[in-house]
């Protein structure tokens, strides 16, 4: 029976696997790391004594393949949030706090409601939205809207950063479109705020690796791939694998691999750190094990961008994180937590145990300069298809769109053969 060969396991290369045997091919996943995840994935702290994330992820409920691959590998009740859509802000420089609160349905009647929308913005400031959909590829987020209203910063802006780790001033515009008409130009219902229940690993990757498993799929982790060939895998263990003439292989790597493998490939060069920053709290604050209380706090004035609870872990993330991630870790802790008690003062002010996390390559730089060199998902070779969350899915780089892309490379493999 032909062989669907996955190479990388994070979230696309999961993805990709999963919709691969969910069709009834044989399937191979190889890894290079001990675990499976990528970016996405979990880990227990001996200094927190806690598992913690490598990085924290806020998705939406309009994501609907996330939803969909959950629902798959059986964990889509691991994905926890309000039952109403609302993201809460406060700015560190003037104490104001507001909640953006759109009203069911899919007509955008809150942005009438100042009580719902932006405080110090207008109704008809919303409209200003449109012109990102008529962006040209070269348009900026910041060279569309408008930076000097109040919308813009105190919406916009940190929506941008924390969607496509990419600062306004260079952000493309074309990437955040997609975003807004799928959430919020979809209605309340589209909008609600979700977070992994327990961590990223038990949502999105050990249901995925046991429902493989248990339907057959060999997975193989420590096993890098060094070298494609016509006709052949070769790893760095020594150990290389023929290609029968109707297997397909499927890379989800990261575009520095690919490129290393596929000569010639176009891929995007340029990347942005994100700097995660988890606190150990003494006790969980009151409702952190409410699902209605999930809800991340945007914060505006400061280092801290957003903060997330998961019972006693209270975690910050700085996206598109260039300045911060400079910063030693001694230094960063204590500047981040002393944002958090003024964004939260229910909290003790005693600096709590910590652990800084720096992922100085999380995304691509989602400019338009790098944005046209992102490639197509038939990239390579006749037999050989791509998929990562940096691949031309037309959203940023989001789990949504690593998951995308690896459905897309998957259907590619099955449905368009190989030549």
């Amino acid at each position: 029976m032909p062989c669907v060969h996955v190479i990388g396991a994070g979230v696309a290369g999961l993805a990709a696997a999963v919709r691969a045997q969910e069709a009834g091919q044989r399937v191979c996943l190889h890894e290079a790391a001990p675990q499976a995840g990528g970016r996405c994935r979990s880990f227990l702290d001996r200094a927190l004594d806690r598992v913690i994330d490598n990085g924290t992820h806020l998705l939406l409920s309009g994501n609907t393949r996330v939803r969909a691959y959950l629902e798959t590998v059986g964990a889509a009740e691991t994905l926890v949030g309000p039952s109403r859509a609302r993201l809460d802000f406060v700015d560190l420089g003037s104490g104001a706090r507001w909640r953006l609160a759109p009203t069911p349905g899919r007509l955008p009647w809150w942005i009438l409601d100042p009580g719902r929308r932006v405080p110090g913005t207008r109704a008809r400031d919303y409209l200003g939205a449109w012109r990102l959909l008529r962006a040209r590829p070269e348009d900026t987020v910041a060279g569309v809207l408008d930076p000097g209203s109040a919308l813009y910063r105190r919406l916009w802006a940190p929506l941008c950063v924390g969607v496509l780790n990419t600062p306004p001033e260079t952000a493309a515009a074309r990437l955040l479109a997609p975003v807004l008409i799928e959430t919020f130009g979809r209605g309340e219902a589209a909008c609600r705020p979700r977070l992994a229940r327990d961590s990223l690993s038990a949502t999105f990757v050990d249901p995925a690796v046991a429902w493989l498993r248990a339907r057959g799929a060999e997975v193989c982790f420590g096993r890098r791939l060094v070298a494609l060939e016509p006709g052949l895998l070769r790893f760095a263990d020594g150990e290389s694998l023929p290609l029968g003439p109707r297997d397909r292989v499927i890379l989800a790597v990261p575009p520095g691999g690919a490129a290393a493998l596929v000569p010639g490939l176009i891929v995007p060069e340029v990347f942005h750190p994100i700097v995660n920053v988890h606190f150990r709290l003494e006790a969980p604050p009151p409702g952190a094990d409410d699902p209605e209380h999930r809800v991340p706090l945007g914060i505006l004035g400061g280092l801290s961008e957003w903060l997330f609870v998961r019972r006693d872990v209270l975690s910050v993330t700085m996206s598109a994180a260039l300045v911060t991630d400079a910063l030693d870790p001694e230094t960063l802790g204590p500047r981040v937590w002393a944002e958090v008690v003024k964004a939260r003062p229910d909290l003790d002010p005693g600096l709590p145990p910590f652990r800084v996390i720096k992922e100085r390559r999380a995304t691509v730089a989602q400019t338009p300069d790098q944005t046209r060199r992102r490639p197509g998902v038939r990239g390579g070779p006749p037999a050989v298809f791509l998929a990562g969350d940096w691949t031309d899915t037309k959203l940023p780089a989001t789990l949504e769109g690593a998951i995308r892309s690896g459905e897309a490379a998957a259907f590619a493999a099955l449905h368009q053969g190989c030549t």
